[in-house]
């Protein structure tokens, strides 16, 4: 009998697990059964956006955290697909910061063409894995929203595509509970128009700080204070923007710091992170790891080593993205498929042991990025999934930092080389600080 796989979620690991099955269908090969459970109304996981916040329409918390105003953060010629271009897809060459409309339509466009829809079972929340020891299965317990029904279903293997930016880190600081104005995490953050002419106060140097911060900005708050608990991220800001030490406290409209300084504010965005946090899993099948380019327990990144039947996809912190979920999706397909036999208990562990020393020995965030382009490298390596040039997608991280360093709110108006067509990518027609309408009709000029 054909093996049975379930797949939870339909993100952008999802969708590419679903991708790899189809391609090798494509090529004449059997494929399992596939079935992709999806808790949200249509796919595209993090970039399917919803004005929601806090549960969704069926009273389960809210996946989204994707904001109104959000552009690509990183140059699309380190994310682009190898077997779809952006050229291919939009029929010209685009600039290499799309905004979160624009992305969307990509992604789209590749499962559109694939056909692979019918395979996910939209507004079906997972409430429940379970392994079976004796038989060597999962039985999987779901609930479709819609109809309001249970269903319990028996499978070979399972792929947890749920993706780690969806469960917010909110610490808490005193004086939380007394503040008049709004407190935020940025997984609740939709609007930087909610912010105009405001004082904003945000937690933390992660890569959600510095672009929430900017589109604040963009459309108008008054100033911006970011507080760090290790370091500044170091940028020349605007005249309205500093940072300062570690929040201490909150009292009325004012926050106060550890080295004694203090401002007043009108509103807190927690800028702080997310929590890997899979609910519907027991502890035998839980990944508990940090946010890291090497995860714990996994070999070679997606097999889960206490029980490799089941695999996660996209769990590491992340420089690389669509590209590497093809390949890490490329790559459970084939050990699911009989193509990739996996070597002993003991190999896998000491796979992760060597990769998390390797990530420890990094200097610096060049190093991250060449970590990162080499494990993807070698996932493809051992696939069939399309090669492409890694270096140069390296290349477009390198001329992406520095350009951040040089000016932080122009960035995005630099073009880059895609590994792919090794075209440059144009300026877009509008800087970044004045594109205010940044729908797809707009970027696009097609109205």
């Amino acid at each position: 009998m054909k093996k049975r796989v379930a797949i939870i979620g339909a993100g952008p690991s999802g969708l590419a697990q679903l991708r790899a099955f189809q391609s090798a269908k494509e090529k004449g090969a059997l494929i399992p059964e596939l079935v992709c459970y999806e808790k949200q109304s249509d796919w595209g996981g993090l970039w399917n956006y919803t004005w929601r916040t806090g549960t969704d329409a069926a009273g389960d918390p809210c996946h989204g955290s994707m904001y109104r105003y959000l552009w690509s953060n990183g140059p699309k010629e380190g994310l682009e697909f190898a077997d779809y271009t952006f050229e291919e897809h939009f029929g010209e060459t685009i600039a290499s910061f799309p905004p979160r409309e624009v992305l969307f339509d990509y992604i789209k466009g590749r499962v559109e063409k694939a056909g692979i829809r019918n395979l996910i079972r939209f507004n079906t929340n997972v409430r429940d894995v379970r392994f079976d020891p004796s038989s060597k299965k999962f039985e999987i317990t779901a609930r479709n929203n819609e109809s309001d029904t249970e269903s319990r279903e028996i499978f070979d293997n399972v792929i947890v595509a749920s993706g780690h930016f969806s469960t917010p880190n909110a610490p808490y600081y005193p004086g939380f509970e007394k503040f008049g104005g709004r407190i935020l995490h940025a997984h609740d953050f939709r609007d930087a128009l909610e912010f105009k002419g405001q004082d904003l106060l945000i937690l933390g140097t992660s890569y959600s700080a510095e672009d929430i911060g900017s589109q604040c900005w963009k459309y108008g708050c008054k100033s911006i204070t970011v507080a760090h608990r290790t370091a500044p991220m170091g940028f020349d800001w605007p005249d309205n923007w500093k940072e300062v030490p570690a929040l201490e406290r909150v009292d009325g409209e004012k926050a106060y710091f550890i080295d004694g300084s203090s401002t007043r504010i009108d509103s807190i965005i927690l800028c702080t992170g997310y929590k890997h946090h899979f609910p519907f899993l027991p502890d035998d099948l839980r990944l508990k790891t940090t946010n890291r380019l090497a995860s714990a327990d996994l070999y070679k990144g997606v097999v889960w080593n206490n029980n490799p039947a089941i695999f996660y996809l996209g769990m590491q912190d992340q420089w690389y993205t669509f590209n590497m979920f093809d390949a890490q999706a490329w790559y459970v397909r084939d050990i699911i498929m009989d193509r990739i036999d996996l070597p002993s208990s003991e190999v896998m562990k000491q796979d992760v042991i060597d990769r998390i020393a390797a990530e420890d020995a990094l200097e610096d965030d060049y190093g991250c990025i060449d970590y990162q382009g080499a494990y993807t490298k070698e996932l493809i390596s051992e696939t069939d999934y399309p090669s492409f040039d890694i270096e140069a997608s390296d290349k477009a991280f390198y001329e992406w930092k520095k350009n951040k360093k040089k000016d932080i709110m122009s960035f995005r108006d630099i073009g880059h080389t895609s590994p792919m067509t090794k075209k440059v990518a144009p300026a877009h027609h509008t800087k970044w600080v004045d594109a205010l309408d940044d729908s797809l009709e707009s970027y696009l000029h097609l109205s």
